[in-house]
């Protein structure tokens, strides 16, 4: 019996948990048609044979139709559910893991233009900012239905044989009914008392009980603290935590700090990278230590250690590691084999989520296996013969092919013209909120290493550089360069600068500047925020209606509060037509897409942001020696079959590239490339 805290087992009720470690309920929005079928079931069983305790599954399931999902979630109002979540926790029970799922109605946190376009329905008239719908205010017979629906749904999660159930009361309904903020009822459901606004939760739960059992697992994913004036204080939170104990309905508590009405709430509650780890554990201690209850926490937990305290200082007694194991789903594998320095780590960039809450799928940043676990292997199969790969580049896309190329069995060689690997992830982690994606190369330089890939540092390859290590195989993921060639303009525009120019400190912010911004990434707002910071007057253009799209909601939370302390000005549908020098400074011509209208504003310094363009001459002069003329075959691309095109009898290897040496994408687009094309080498 292994000593580790995180290894012990854990006594749930009549369910033995083999350890301490689980994924919290969390929707990755791949059901389709509503229900959880073969990618939903692969994802959860791939951390399940991996020896992850518990899975909970959903973030959250809706219960009624007045609850449409916001994000592809499952449907557990219709019965055809059931047969599908049979077959979830059938393929988790094989593996020895137990399996729960989160249940909720989403009250206000919701459209009505979704689904059956039914209004939504709350405790209060007020909207919720991040979903925009002004509710109706619950009736008796809203609520009537609203308790049959919670047992319905719990029934027929019980007949699919889930160990048990999670109730969603954090930013839900069940929590808009208990929270002063959004409670505007009166009568025996009414904010005038705690007993009142926590009648609800009850309720739900004699209901389920009597379809259920007593054996049937319900706990509570809840806030016990709301952190905001007028709200549920942390006072009232282990008062609430109390009654629930007392109360004997109850069998674990999940423990939430703060609200998620609005992206910046949202985001204390989840932090993303550059933000403390761990910031709700000792919260959630306070809550187990009050209580006596199971409890279960997640917030940030992203390594082993913090997870091992949080188990042998007695503060959890389950911890959740759920971005951890979309990041690599082999954690609890890894620690067992005291491999723990192979786990893949996350970095916190929350790639995940903040796709979610776009309408997209949740994706890891630097694992694209995550989710695509019926497609893309998370262990690397060895290859049937072993071939000399030679890549050139050492950003993330040529890392990843170094590596799973390396995991194959091949005889890999890297050529970078940098002095370290990273490419533009390391010009990313220049900045100290960012530094975190660094582990996404160093994680790879570790795992290259490990498997005698050889580096060759400070060498701009040449045609002669790659043919004269003989190869079968070249990638080249060279990445790009910054475009500063306006559309408009059709040539390079010689007075201004490149968002990447002021990231690595190669020039510095002037006064005044403009940094305009066509990409709607990250070096933008990375740029605004070292000139800000310098002391500099900024404004933020993009022709767009919006800005920064491509870093959506909740990785936008840190550069706001950075930047809007400094009066940072951001100005959206203006197009940068044309930089002029005038004197000691430089005069922009800028448009808009929706008029004619045109006018000239002065600056110290115009900044880009305009994407790359790939640096491919290396690509072109080996393109007529390669045998397949670097011709990609898409359709084996996407389908995983080997690469088996010839254009050319007297090529002597192939030759294919990846990543932004294509066209510019993002880091899990290079990543993506590099694992689906490697794994069948």
């Amino acid at each position: 019996m292994s000593k580790d805290p995180l290894l012990q087992p854990y006594q749930l009720k009549h369910l033995t948990l083999r350890n301490r470690i689980m994924t919290t309920s969390h929707e990755p929005a791949y059901p389709q048609d509503g229900m959880p079928k073969e990618r939903y079931a692969a994802y959860h069983a791939e951390r399940a044979k991996a020896g992850v305790a518990l899975t909970m599954t959903a973030g959250s399931a809706a219960v009624s139709k007045d609850s449409p999902p916001v994000f592809n979630n499952i449907l557990a109002y219709k019965d055809e559910v059931v047969p599908w979540i049979k077959d979830l926790t059938d393929a988790c029970h094989e593996h020895g893991c137990a399996v729960m799922i989160q249940l909720t109605h989403l009250g206000r946190r919701t459209n009505w233009n979704k689904g059956d376009w039914l209004p939504s329905v709350s405790s209060t008239k007020h909207r919720e900012p991040a979903h925009r719908a002004f509710p109706k205010l619950a009736e008796d017979w809203d609520i009537e239905r609203i308790i049959s629906d919670f047992a319905d749904a719990a029934e027929r999660m019980h007949a699919g044989g889930m160990d048990g159930i999670e109730l969603q009361v954090y930013g839900h309904l069940l929590d808009q009914f208990w929270s002063p903020l959004t409670n505007d009822l009166t009568g025996p459901y009414g904010a005038d008392t705690l007993e009142n606004r926590m009648r609800l939760v009850m309720e739900v739960i004699d209901a389920i009980r009597k379809r259920t059992g007593d054996d049937f697992i319900v706990g509570l994913r809840y806030t016990a603290d709301e952190v905001q004036q007028g709200g549920i204080s942390a006072k009232d939170g282990i008062e609430i935590s109390k009654k629930l104990a007392d109360s004997g309905k109850v069998d674990f508590l999940n423990v939430i700090r703060g609200r998620i009405h609005t992206d910046p709430a949202m985001t204390d509650v989840i932090p993303v990278q550059g933000m403390a780890s761990a910031p709700h554990l000792d919260f959630a201690g306070e809550v187990k230590k009050a209580t006596g209850l199971p409890t279960f926490h997640a917030a940030k937990i992203p390594d082993v250690a913090t997870a091992r305290h949080a188990i042998s200082a007695g503060l959890l007694d389950m911890v959740g590691m759920t971005r951890a194991h979309m990041a690599d789903p082999h954690v609890v594998r890894k620690i067992i084999e005291k491999r723990e320095h192979d786990i893949r780590p996350c970095v916190g960039a929350t790639y995940c989520l903040d796709r979610i809450y776009q309408a997209g799928e949740a994706l890891c940043i630097h694992n694209a296996a995550t989710g695509r676990e019926l497609t893309m292997p998370h262990d690397i199969p060895k290859a049937k013969s072993k071939k000399k790969i030679v890549v050139v580049g050492a950003g993330p896309g040529g890392m990843e092919a170094a590596r799973v190329a390396a995991e194959r069995g091949h005889d890999v060689v890297v050529i970078e013209a940098a002095s370290d690997a990273g490419g533009q992830v390391r010009l990313t982690a220049q900045s100290p909120r960012r530094r975190e994606m660094i582990s996404i190369i160093e994680w790879r330089v570790a795992q290259c290493e490990a498997r005698n890939v050889v580096f060759h540092f400070n060498t701009w390859a040449e045609v002669e550089d790659v043919t004269a290590h003989t190869p079968d195989v070249v990638i080249i993921a060279t990445g790009g360069v910054p475009n500063t060639e306006l559309f408009e303009t059709k040539g390079e525009q010689a007075e201004v600068v490149t968002s990447w120019d002021i990231i690595a400190g190669d020039v510095k912010p002037a006064d005044n500047i403009l940094i305009y911004d066509e990409s709607g990434d990250h070096p933008a707002l990375q740029a605004a925020e070292i000139a800000a910071n310098a002391g500099a007057t900024v404004e933020i253009m993009t022709p767009d209606r919006v800005f920064s799209p491509e870093v959506m909601a909740m990785n936008l939370v840190p550069y706001m509060r950075s930047l809007q302390d400094k009066d940072v000005t951001f100005t959206v549908t203006r197009r940068l037509l044309n930089v002029e020098r005038t004197g000691n400074k430089v005069t922009a011509t800028i448009g808009t897409d929706y008029s004619d209208h045109t006018h000239k504003a002065e600056y110290d310094q115009v900044v880009v942001n305009y994407g790359t363009l790939p640096l491919d001459d290396l690509y072109f002069a080996l393109k007529p020696l390669s045998s397949n003329g670097g011709a990609l075959d898409h359709d084996a691309f996407i389908e995983g079959r080997p690469q088996e095109i010839s254009r050319n009898k007297e090529g002597n290897f192939q030759l294919f590239r990846i990543g932004d040496a294509v066209s510019a994408r993002n880091t899990h687009a290079a990543i993506y490339d590099a694992l689906r094309l490697m794994k069948e080498i």
